[in-house]
């Protein structure tokens, strides 16, 4: 086995991964696996750049996660930054903070690297399921872009579109500094625009209506999972592989909406960083869902981390 360590950072959270991997029998096994809301793309739709603020938690965070890499003793370290550091003016700032803390540059990928990255860390489980057919649609909704991948067992089509929950909610709810809460209509309107744009452009380029099963990876489609589950706490191991309907993604979405800051947050299993987010991540994978004609969803808790740890074991 090899000891390895990846880092993806997105626009909403910073997440490790340290694992043993082995290659010949395609086992992954944990060794830490944590998350950090930091909020990189914090302002970037809007300035171009980004925040010191949102830098200092990156790099806060980075430090926590050196410290965690040491201790294991991982043979060998990527971090792979995705959307908001691809947007950013000042990039450089952030690729020098992260050579400083972590002793590796960032690679700042594409987004057809990001997809494909997902693909395999959220497919390398399912495509012996017999009760899954093939080919799947993995749709990775994070802060600042979605990344939508066809494949079998591998890839056959990706994009990546500039629509995330971060970005619609900074983009159409925020107004004076502050979330709408509730949104209006209006806003709601505006939200699911700019979402069909994004999947018109993706379906340019990936046919997403030919795929027989979608799979949903990061916060916003685990955190739906959650509340479908009635969960008193967050709980990985019950949302990995959950399969949630459309009709519950429908209901959970027109709830989230029409919901406060304090009602969202009081959902238990309610990160605090995806509180004022969560709503526009809900209405981004329910209209992917209504797109395609999706009864369900199964959720992923293995995503573009499993991925960029099997691109270096």
């Amino acid at each position: 086995m090899t000891r390895v360590a990846a880092v993806d950072c997105g626009t909403n959270s910073i997440r490790l991964l340290v694992a043993d991997a082995d290659p010949e029998t395609g086992e992954l096994v944990d060794l830490d696996r944590r998350m950090t809301i930091v909020r990189l793309g914090q302002g970037v739709d809007r300035t171009g750049r980004l925040a010191p603020e949102a830098l200092e938690r990156t790099f806060a965070a980075c430090r926590e996660y050196a410290a965690a890499i040491k201790e294991y003793g991982a043979q060998r370290l990527r971090f792979v930054a995705t959307s908001a550091s691809r947007d950013a003016e000042n990039r450089d700032e952030f690729v020098r903070g992260v050579l400083d803390i972590l002793g590796v540059e960032p690679e700042v990928i594409t987004g057809d690297q990001e997809a494909e990255f997902s693909f395999t860390g959220a497919t390398k489980e399912l495509v012996v399921r017999a009760d899954l057919a093939k080919p799947f649609l993995v749709v990775d909704i994070g802060g600042g872009s979605t990344e939508f991948v066809v494949g079998d067992d591998r890839v056959r089509a990706a994009r990546s579109v500039d629509v995330g929950c971060v970005r619609m909610t900074e983009r159409h709810l925020v107004v004076d500094g502050k979330v709408t809460d509730p949104p209006t209509a209006g806003q709601v309107a505006a939200i699911c625009a700019d979402i069909e744009a994004a999947l018109d452009l993706a379906e340019r380029t990936v046919p997403l209506r030919e795929a027989h099963t979608l799979v949903g990876l990061a916060g916003s489609v685990t955190t739906v999972a959650a509340i479908a589950l009635g969960l008193e706490a967050y709980d990985s191991t019950r949302i990995h592989h959950a399969r949630i309907g459309l009709d519950r993604v429908r209901s959970i979405s027109d709830d989230l909406l029409r919901a406060t800051h304090e009602q969202r947050a009081a959902h238990p299993a309610m990160h605090p960083g995806r509180v004022d987010v969560i709503a526009a991540g809900a209405l981004v994978l329910l209209a992917i869902m209504e797109r395609i004609g999706a009864e369900e969803v199964v959720v992923s808790e293995h995503d573009i981390l499993d991925g960029i740890a099997w691109s270096i074991a």
